[in-house]
């Protein structure tokens, strides 16, 4: 793409306007492209979506507590481990498939290049796992879904032997959705095989060196753990290639390390950038006393503090109110060829602070930008980016890394600014030169990965990396081909699950919810952050607001929940404090709910709606659960609201409620949070409409939980989706084992069954969509109780057509069943009871609700435990 088509500024800050306003316009024409940038958790109040990155993900996870047991995630993924080994051989589940999207990326935290055969490139995905590209990073595969883990912060490559690796797992930026990592893994056959060599409690790894002129030396950058204080931070240093570690540079619980560099020629000279940060689930403090250069001459033994007598930021002078010193996260780089020549790009905790120059190896320092024209690029969170880059032959070529890709070929007297495009997204974490033609780069950002070999100038966006982090599926009742999802920074998207490397863009910003009416799929409503909710009627080639009579100012989820009737597709639901009901469409809403979740401050990021469900046996029955860990039910329709949450229920946050496709009585709720002390059971159901609640979470990892299914031909059998993998329960939540083969260890945010297709669909937060063919449970299986009964049918109905009553002719049913009626759309429209050993059941023609069925065909299907009917169709005429 030619560099006009981007959104490139180049700037001379005395010459042009003010940073803010050349920011401004750049923001808005971004937006006008439907770059839309993510908010902490505060409430929007108009029709547009906040910005900068929110906390969500780990307040849901750490609330009430506000911290977590910083071994929850490692004892998670033992169980995951456990239960893969001993999962049946005999499950008639099969193998997940791929549905993509391979063509819309997702966050590419690490780039390293093989320096001996630099048409071997590795990328790591921030949960997506590691990758690797024997063309140059055209094409790309995995090579790390074996492991337990597939967070991940820094990649390397042995500089002598190329077919030794190191991973160091979990995300080390700073606190968006991170999820936590389980030490450093090392392949010694380029990438086949790995092995795990500790650091397990790091939690999050900012970089890795090897020593290249002794490649069994090698250095780790720990960033320390998400959770708390913690002593397993700072510089590691191994001199057995990873077989033992020595902790080298420590200074504080609160502060790790986010990167390093070492000196090609001299590899005893190491500088480590130091970050002090404290994260709660309602702030996080991004800066602190910690944070500093660390220099050292004698291979990491000894350290020195580098600051304002190097010409370094003085944080006597950048203080908080409180009195604590604004200095936060820093970046690292030198100049491969010309290593005396080195970069740091500074933070103050939120916006940049300053780039600096050294000439002689980080002894002394320059500021390499006095008029902050590097701010141009940023947006008030430069903590999630905070990476600088020196060209590897000519370091007055420098690139900065943070909402825009920043370029200056001058030593930083002038920069361009190239902000978001189809072939190179916003949001840089990672970029890494050509070992033996600079002009080639890549850059690594939450869109995936970007090549240029133009040294920078114009760009071209690589396909099929599936790494996209959904948050919600939806799913098309008419094609069970056609798959919609919300995805973290790349929007609402469209594809085909036949077509993975063709997914279209339909909506910006982080999308959630998407509902597809299943009268007419080119008319569904698509949410992101905060609930802004819209709607087409078109397909998607335009949309409207869709929240007509729900007041802006009302406390909303980052995943705000919307919930569509199954009996009737005009009908939605839509969580603020309160729940809202449309009966029109979205036209207009109307609220149904008094305020329900427990906490009434404005101040707390809790007090909000999070999940909701109706019951497709009856529609007055609606079910919904909050961010405070209440639960509720109404079963009239929302004119009373009973509060279902007892001292059965943990005190976490609810992700997941839903109820039994045959019972409106049968439910269940699903918990986040991350264990604390104590273990705590995640999965919750209720057989009496929520008077009382069995825990029914034995076995599985103790993680959180964020998606759920009920199979509904199966009622007894339950599908969950965890941070930690996807699991099911064939005998309604007693027992679990893990669910189907080929889904990496990735987290799980959505789970759903096509209604008339057999086939679950599974959102993952790093790996796309992935695909499930249940059809084997309608199978014989040796779990089965008793043989398939001989002579399983369903009579054709009588009479047909029908303006009344009719019935069915039934064989085989001799444990009973039920017999599921749908419309044309794949609705459930009645669920009648077989009796055991009937031979006969009558339908009168109304729905759950008593209230007659239109004119129009319908399909009826048999259901017992020992198999299901083929299904017939019946023409109602009235």
């Amino acid at each position: 793409m030619p560099c006009s088509s981007l959104l490139l500024v180049s700037s001379r800050r005395s010459l042009f306007w003010p940073a803010t306003l050349i920011f401004g316009t750049v923001l808005l024409s971004a937006v006008g492209l439907g770059l839309f940038l993510r908010a902490p958790a505060a409430l929007p109040v108009a029709d547009e979506p906040a910005r900068y990155p929110s906390e969500w993900m780990w307040q849901q996870r750490s609330f009430p507590h506000g911290q977590a047991d910083p071994d929850a995630y490692a004892q998670a993924l033992a169980t995951r481990r456990s239960l893969a080994e001993t999962a049946s051989k005999q499950s008639p589940f099969g193998a997940w498939t791929l549905a993509g999207p391979t063509n819309v990326g997702g966050r590419i935290s690490a780039l390293a290049y093989d320096p001996l055969h630099p048409d071997t490139v590795y990328a790591g995905a921030a949960t997506g796992g590691v990758f690797k590209s024997i063309d140059g990073g055209e094409t790309w595969r995995p090579i790390f879904d074996d492991q337990a883990v597939l967070t991940v912060g820094a990649v390397a490559v042995d500089p002598i032997d190329t077919q030794t690796l190191y991973v160091g797992t979990g995300e080390a930026n700073g606190g968006h959705n991170n999820f936590a990592g389980g030490g450093v893994y090392k392949s010694t056959d380029g990438g086949e095989t790995w092995r795990l060599l500790g650091l397990e409690a790091t939690t999050s790894i900012g970089r890795i060196r090897v020593d290249p002129s002794n490649p069994q030396r090698v250095f780790v950058a720990a960033a320390g753990s998400y959770f708390g204080p913690s002593p397993h931070r700072g510089v590691y240093r191994s001199e057995d290639g990873g077989l033992t570690w020595t902790q080298v540079l420590y200074t504080s619980e609160t502060t790790g390390a986010i990167d390093l560099i070492q000196h090609p020629d001299n590899p005893d000279l190491l500088l480590a950038a130091l970050w002090d940060r404290v994260r709660t689930y309602e702030a996080a403090q991004l800066y602190g006393v910690g944070s500093a250069i660390y220099r050292s001459e004698d291979g990491g033994t000894t350290w020195s503090r580098l600051g304002p007598a190097q010409g370094l930021p003085d944080p006597a002078t950048l203080r908080d109110a409180a009195g604590a010193p604004r200095i936060g996260r820093i970046g690292l780089a030198l100049s491969a060829q010309r290593p005396h020549e080195m970069a740091a790009l500074f933070t103050d905790g939120s916006d940049y602070l300053g780039l600096y120059r050294s000439s002689d190896a980080g002894l002394t320092w320059r500021d390499a930008d006095p008029d902050d024209d590097v701010d141009v690029g940023t947006a008030a969170f430069s903590w999630y980016f905070g990476q600088v880059r020196l060209h590897p032959t000519n370091p007055a070529i420098i690139f900065a890394l943070d909402v825009a890709l920043m370029r200056s070929t001058n030593d930083g007297a002038d920069w361009t600014y190239q902000f978001h495009s189809r072939d190179l997204h916003v949001d840089h974490h990672a970029l890494a030169f050509h070992p033996t033609n600079p002009n080639r780069v890549l850059s690594g950002h939450d869109g995936g990965i970007s090549i240029s070999d133009d040294g920078g100038t114009s760009w071209r966006r690589v396909d099929g990396l599936p790494i996209t982090q959904f948050y919600e599926v939806g799913l098309d009742p008419s094609n069970p081909d056609r798959l919609l999802g919300g995805t973290q920074d790349n929007g609402t998207i469209l594809g085909d699950a036949r077509a993975p490397d063709a997914w279209t863009s339909l909506q910006g910003g982080d999308g959630f919810y998407t509902l597809v009416d299943p009268r007419d799929p080119d008319v569904f409503y698509t949410s992101f952050q905060f609930g802004i909710l819209r709607k087409t009627t078109n397909g998607g080639q335009g949309f409207q607001p869709a929240l007509d009579g729900v007041p802006a100012n009302e406390r909303r989820n980052w995943s705000t929940p919307v919930a569509m009737d199954p009996s009737n597709p005009d009908v939605l639901y839509y969580g603020t404090h309160r729940i809202y009901r449309t009966t029109n469409g979205a036209a207009t809403w109307t609220a149904i709910s008094p305020r329900l979740p427990r906490t009434n401050d404005p101040g707390s990021f809790v007090g909000t709606l999070t999940t909701i469900a109706v019951a497709p046996t009856d529609p007055n029955v609606v079910y919904a659960g909050t961010d405070d860990g209440t639960v509720w039910r109404t079963a009239d329709g929302g004119r009373t609201w009973d509060n279902l949450t007892t001292d059965a229920l943990p005190f976490r946050w609810v992700t997941r409620v839903a109820a039994d496709p045959t019972d409106a009585d049968i439910a269940y709720v699903t918990f986040s949070g991350l264990k604390w002390v104590d273990p705590t059971p995640h999965v919750f159901r209720t057989t009496d409409g929520g008077r009382s609640w069995q825990a029914i979470s034995t076995g599985l990892p103790d993680a959180p939980v964020n998606a759920f299914a009920v199979d509904p031909v199966y009622p007894q059998v339950l599908y969950v989706g965890t941070d930690v993998g996807a699991f099911v329960s064939r005998d309604a939540g007693a027992s679990w084992t893990m669910l189907g083969a080929g889904l990496p260890a990735v987290p799980i945010n959505d789970l759903k069954v096509h209604p008339m297709d057999r086939v679950l669909v599974a959102g993952t937060h790093g790996r796309s969509m992935y695909r499930l063919d249940l059809s084997g449970l309608d199978q014989p299986t040796a779990t089965s109780p008793t043989p398939t009964m001989p002579g399983l049918a369903l009579e054709p109905p009588y009479p047909n057509p029908s303006a009344d009553r009719v019935q069915w002719g039934v064989a085989g049913a001799e444990a009973g069943g039920r017999l599921m009626v749908y419309d044309l759309l794949g609705r459930t429209v009645r669920v009648l009871t077989v009796a055991p050993g009937a031979d006969q059941v009558t339908w009168d023609g109304t729905d759950a609700a008593g209230r007659s069925v239109p004119a129009g065909a319908y399909v009826a299907r048999l259901q017992t435990p020992y198999g299901v009917s083929s299904a017939t169709t019946l023409i109602r005429t009235r």
